[in-house]
């Protein structure tokens, strides 16, 4: 049994020493959490009223330790479809009800805490009727020998693999995903390109926004935000490439279709492959786009890095 404590400089948590008028939460897969009755009153006072500063410390304890999140459903590399799991987090309204039962009784109180499901935005129904239809497809290819691009490159394009795109709905590559950082396992990919300084952290993730951007024109989205580099890059015709950065430019598109979309990306040897898929009910209206050069780029190592 765990006793919780609150104090002015944070939440403590120590083993209890058992008591005859304590709330016991009683929470699965983890040691029972036990709250003294004074702590959650305010004292001095005749009638019992809740100490909300004090029970917002619990909520948030119980709700840091009953949370789960929600994990879409997936295709995984042989195609296979891996079913949704359903999350889960505290009822609040329904725990303040029962803490109020305790404050306004006598004695302890054992309780469970109440949770709601988080049902995951993609199911495997979803995936089974979204991927029967290839509406969009391409590919560019990198050095495969250049370790830290190729790092850079495979992790970008594994964040954005199974994305699902919903009607109406807008896609930000930064929002996909995230922030470049060394913790995130990003490497430092100082190369030039034909003359073209890279950028630092994440050099090479302007290549799968490129191949995305192309992939999803070709399939006919509508294309929000889409910034050329300052200098042409060798990975796509000219013209066709789509520059990121965490603090900068980002790439953004909406689904204008009644169907959602599916993105699937990968990494095949040196090749960056993105394809878009939907419904066989989809209306397509693709537009064409000039296919990437198989030629690889010269390239050589600088100490300092720009842009990709």
């Amino acid at each position: 049994m765990l006793l919780v404590k609150m104090t002015a400089i944070g939440l403590l948590v120590f083993p209890a020493i058992e008591s005859h008028d304590q709330l016991h939460i009683q929470i699965s897969n983890h040691t029972p959490v036990s709250v003294d009755r004074h702590y959650l009153d305010v004292e001095l006072l005749d009638v019992p009223l809740m100490n909300e500063g004090h029970y917002e410390d619990v909520v948030s304890h119980v709700q840091n330790m009953v949370y789960t999140p929600p994990h879409d459903a997936y295709i995984n590399e042989h195609g296979r479809i891996i079913s949704e799991e359903a999350g889960y987090k505290l009822h609040e309204r329904k725990f303040r009800d029962l803490v109020d039962g305790f404050l306004f009784s006598n004695g302890s109180v054992q309780i469970e805490p109440p949770l709601l499901t988080l049902y995951p935005k993609v199911d495997s129904e979803i995936l089974a009727h979204i991927r029967t239809q290839k509406i969009g497809q391409y590919v560019t290819y990198f050095n495969k020998h250049n370790e830290e691009r190729t790092q850079n490159i495979a992790l970008a394009t594994e964040k954005i693999n199974n994305t699902v795109v919903f009607p109406g709905e807008v896609f930000s590559f930064n929002g996909v995903v995230g922030k470049r950082t060394k913790e995130k396992g990003y490497k430092k990919a100082p190369v030039i390109v034909k003359g073209e300084l890279s950028e630092d952290i994440g050099g090479g993730i302007c290549q799968v926004s490129s191949t995305l951007f192309n992939a999803v024109d070709q399939a006919g989205v509508i294309i929000l935000e889409r910034y050329h580099h300052s200098k042409r890059v060798p990975y796509v015709p000219k013209g066709r490439d789509a520059t990121v950065s965490w603090y900068g430019p980002d790439f953004t598109f909406r689904n204008a279709y009644n169907q959602p979309l599916l993105i699937r990306a990968k990494i095949l040897g040196g090749q960056v492959i993105i394809t878009v898929h939907s419904s066989d009910l989809i209306n397509v209206k693709r537009r064409k786009v000039p296919s990437a050069s198989k030629q690889l780029p010269q390239e050589r190592q600088v100490d300092h890095s720009i842009e990709d």
